[in-house]
């Protein structure tokens, strides 16, 4: 039911300013909400585009208290891209890790857990979206339509959404478990004809 993964903290990021584009630190303090000061920090949020099921402005829990991408989608999204690199910083992500080439299917449910004992939830995927494809544009002027490419390109390898399950510090260089949840399947019956 649960598989241990082992992965690297290659960075840990903050977005204290009104810009999604966050900034490298040695080290956070994840709370119950995310990192006190990140432009996404709360228990709640209000509702946006991707809740549409809900009026705009709607207060709603928050489920993108922390957003974590891996190196290697980060460069398999650039080599598709045509560009030499995308930077976390770049997608607002306030986690990066590497050893672990498939963050981005992981399941709802699974976990992420660091040395202090600090706990992520993964929430799921994170989609997505033109903000992003903007700044990577800004850093290639000469490559055009660098924000639209990123949208298509990064459909399934943008990272996750997760909340903070048990607070703790979170360190550049840090090692990390990942407990994948994976859901027993039921066995089918096979009727005889």
């Amino acid at each position: 039911m649960w598989k241990r993964i082992t992965a690297k903290t290659e960075g840990v990021y903050i977005a204290d300013t009104e810009q999604f584009v966050t900034k490298k630190m040695d080290k956070l303090r994840a709370e119950y909400g995310g990192f006190p000061g990140d432009l996404h920090f709360g228990l709640t949020k209000k509702a946006g585009a991707r809740e549409p099921m809900y009026e705009r402005g709607t207060e709603i829990f928050n489920r993108r208290q922390i957003s974590i991408v891996s190196m290697e989608e980060c460069d398999d999204i650039a080599e598709k891209m045509g560009i030499s690199h995308i930077f976390p910083e770049w997608l607002g992500a306030n986690i990066a890790i590497s050893g672990f080439s498939a963050l981005t299917p992981l399941k709802e449910g699974s976990r992420i857990i660091f040395p202090s004992g600090a706990s992520l939830l993964c929430e799921g995927e994170n989609d997505p979206c033109i903000q992003p494809g903007e700044v990577i544009q800004s850093f290639y002027p000469d490559q055009p339509k660098l924000a639209a490419a990123f949208v298509r390109h990064a459909m399934g390898r943008r990272g996750i959404v997760c909340i903070v399950e048990r607070p703790g510090d979170i360190c550049t260089g840090d090692a990390v478990t990942i407990h994948s949840y994976e859901p027993k399947r039921a066995k089918k019956k096979i009727e005889k004809v």
